[in-house]
This record gives C-alpha cells, sequence and structure tokens, in this order.
C-alpha cells in the first residue's frame, strides 16, 4: 500500500509539472503572436499554428493519465480535487492555445493592411498582462496558493480596461480604416485576449476548489436552496 501511495503521488507530481509546462507554451504562443500580428508575419503566423499541435497532445495526453489514474487509484477528498482539477485545468489551457492560433489567422486575414500605429502598445500590454495573468494563475496552482487564486478576479480587472482602451482606439481610427473588415478583425483579436485572461481567472477558481472544496457557483447554488427553503416554510 505505501509503495502504491507513492506511485500515486509521483503520477500526481508529473501531472503538475506538465500543466505547467503546457501553460508556459501558451505564455510564449501569446508573446510570440502578438510580435507576429503587429508586424503581419505570416511564417511566424504559421509556426504559431503549428505549435499549437504540440499544446494539444500535450494536454490530451495529461488528461488521458488523469483518467486512468482515476481508475487505478480511486482516490477520495483533496486527492480527487487535485485529479478532476487537472483535468478542467487541460481544457482551460488547451482553449488558450486555439485563442492564439486564432490570432495567427487573423494574421493571415490582414495581410497586406496595416496594424495602426496607435494600436501597436495596446496590443503588448494586453498580451503583457494575459501573461502575467496566467503565470500567477500557474503559481497558483503549483503553490496551492487559494489566496492567490482568488485574487486574480480582480487582476483581471486590468486587462478588461485595456481590451476596452484598445476597442476605443479602433474606434477612433476607423476612419482611417477604408476596409471595414480591418477594424473587424482588429476588435476579434481584442477579444481573444481578454478571453485568455477569462481563461486565467477559471484556472484560479478552479485552484480554489483543488484547496477548499469550493467553487463560485456553490454560493449561487448555497443561495437557490435558500430561497427554495423559504418558499418551501411560507404558510399555504
Amino acid at each position: 500500500m505505501p509503495d502504491s501511495r507513492t506511485t500515486f503521488h509521483q503520477q500526481l507530481d508529473d501531472v503538475r509539472r506538465d500543466l505547467i509546462r503546457a501553460a508556459a507554451r501558451v505564455t510564449e504562443a501569446i508573446m510570440r503572436g502578438t510580435e507576429a500580428l503587429i508586424e503581419l508575419d505570416l511564417t511566424a503566423a504559421q509556426e504559431l499554428i503549428d505549435g499549437d499541435d504540440e499544446i494539444d497532445v500535450l494536454t490530451l495526453d495529461i488528461e488521458d493519465r488523469c483518467f486512468t489514474i482515476l481508475a487505478r487509484q480511486q482516490p477520495m477528498a483533496g486527492d480527487m480535487r487535485a485529479i478532476v482539477t487537472a483535468i478542467r485545468l487541460t481544457s482551460e489551457i488547451e482553449r488558450s492555445g486555439d485563442l492564439m492560433v486564432n490570432v495567427a489567422k487573423a494574421i493571415r486575414r490582414l495581410y497586406g493592411a496595416t496594424i495602426p500605429v496607435a494600436l501597436h502598445s495596446l496590443l503588448r500590454a494586453m498580451a503583457e498582462q494575459a501573461v502575467h495573468l496566467y503565470g500567477l494563475a500557474m503559481d497558483a496552482y503549483a503553490e496551492g496558493d487559494a489566496s492567490l487564486a482568488a485574487a486574480l478576479d480582480d487582476m483581471d480587472d486590468r486587462l478588461d480596461q485595456l481590451h476596452k482602451d484598445y476597442i476605443q482606439a479602433i474606434l477612433e481610427i476607423h476612419a482611417d480604416v477604408r476596409d471595414v473588415q480591418v477594424a473587424v478583425q482588429l476588435a476579434l483579436v481584442g477579444r481573444y485576449y481578454e478571453r485568455i485572461g477569462d481563461h486565467a481567472v477559471n484556472i484560479g477558481e478552479r485552484v480554489q476548489y483543488m484547496v477548499t472544496g469550493w467553487l463560485p457557483e456553490h454560493a449561487g447554488a448555497a443561495r437557490l436552496a435558500a430561497r427554495a427553503a423559504n418558499e418551501g416554510g411560507e404558510p399555504g
């Protein structure tokens, strides 16, 4: 039995390490993809798309290993939450990688146009903030830090504001954009960065669940149960 538990915790450590590695590939893609976008570099865009296959393969492998651990080890309580959290994180990480693929595809659609200089600093700022949030989310996961995980939602406000500033900048220069499709594609790109921030916040929520057994949805469920109880207790 002790040998079995040692193997189990080694497997958990391996899963944690590989999730962090997959997330690091996403953050690398964010920065590389942003520069490729600003420069409208088709070669770099294709490299980004090809690189996402590696993220997909890695996250699928992690997910498969988690299900194998569940089947063979039948973990309980905190160990069960750790495995369930890892499974959910594979989805968050994989989807974040897909969003950078969307940025790469936008580069193709924008090729031949020009990214207004006024947007360059905002694009870089959104990318840096997305990477910052992602790094903190994975730090919270690696360290089991529920407090840091809970703080991510408020930290995401900075990226949300940058996104609003970015959209406002697009609207202000719209008169200088001959093809409305350029403005549309640029607006969509901003949404991709905002969504990456949302995935980082989701990771934080899953870390809170892993550590405490609580999710934000649980508060809503408790309120619904309380309302149902109050309505049921009222005189007919």
